[in-house]
């Protein structure tokens, strides 16, 4: 092999080591950040995904009880109106961490209002670690099935199985939009229920185009949350989940059932 070909051969073979590892070192939101790189990260404009690596690792610091992550909680505080969901998404959860924070609370009430499905719920689950109910609307709505509609109109080229399993941001749906594919997303993760419209039909702006049902993981979140915070109003919509469904795990059922009788046994 000539010297040439060694030096390639060396090049590439680094290569296939050292990209994967780059990957993972920029993508991982576990890595450990230093003071420094969680400052520059929780700042970077850029890189939506730094901030929510930023914030992920304040949050395991909070947990700690690390004192100096006080020192980024206006940070987490701007960010509550973010104009990127994944980073509001993240936030909200975050600021659920320490519920001694009157700021923290006051984003969140804000929050409550969102255009997001996704980060709605998880302000209103955050807000109950704050013993306050005012998310308890977005704890029920968290139980329904959610509609999705077209966000432009078009030709529906495509649509997902009955059944699938999508994840948040996963695609539902395709519309073609005079020649241009537009790919339409689930806003919250769960498995289709059923279709509004059949492939090639030609629909408007706001035109119901799939049902999604929410997946199992949201629907226990929110009858823990309830359990703390429900009222004898929401058991209509507890009910359904005190029986096996498919799909759902019997934890979900058995939540429910304690979800009813914390309330049945509130005064």
């Amino acid at each position: 092999m000539s010297m040439r070909n060694r030096i390639l051969f060396f090049v590439v073979a680094w290569a296939i080591v050292l990209l994967p590892f780059l990957f993972w070192h920029s993508t991982w939101f576990g890595r450990q950040l230093t003071d420094g790189e969680l400052d520059q990260f929780i700042h970077d404009q850029q890189k939506p995904r730094h901030i929510q690596h930023a914030l992920v690792q304040l949050g395991e610091r909070i947990q700690r009880h690390d004192a100096s992550a006080q020192r980024w909680y206006p940070d987490a505080v701007r960010l509550a109106s973010s104009p990127v969901e994944e980073i509001r998404n993240t936030d909200a959860w975050i600021m659920g961490q320490d519920n001694t924070r009157p700021e923290f609370h006051q984003a969140l009430l804000s929050m409550l209002s969102d255009a997001s499905p996704m980060v709605r719920y998880n302000a209103a689950l955050s807000l109950v670690r704050f013993g306050d109910a005012s998310g308890r609307p977005q704890l029920l709505e968290m139980l329904k099935p959610v509609k999705v509609s077209a966000p432009q109109p078009g030709r529906v080229t495509d649509l997902a199985k009955i059944g699938e399993a999508i994840r948040q941001g996963g695609t539902i749906a395709k519309l073609d939009l005079s020649g241009n594919s537009l790919e339409v997303r689930s806003p919250i993760a769960g498995r289709v229920q059923s279709f509004s419209v059949l492939r090639d039909a030609q629909v408007q702006a706001g035109t119901d185009l799939a049902t999604m049902d929410p997946a199992p993981e949201q629907v226990w979140e929110a009858l823990r949350a309830l359990y703390l915070v429900g009222q004898k109003d929401d058991l209509p919509a507890i009910a359904p989940y005190e029986k096996s469904q498919p799909n759902m795990p019997d934890r979900v059922r058995d939540q429910a059932v304690q979800t009813e009788k914390a309330i049945l046994g509130r005064k």
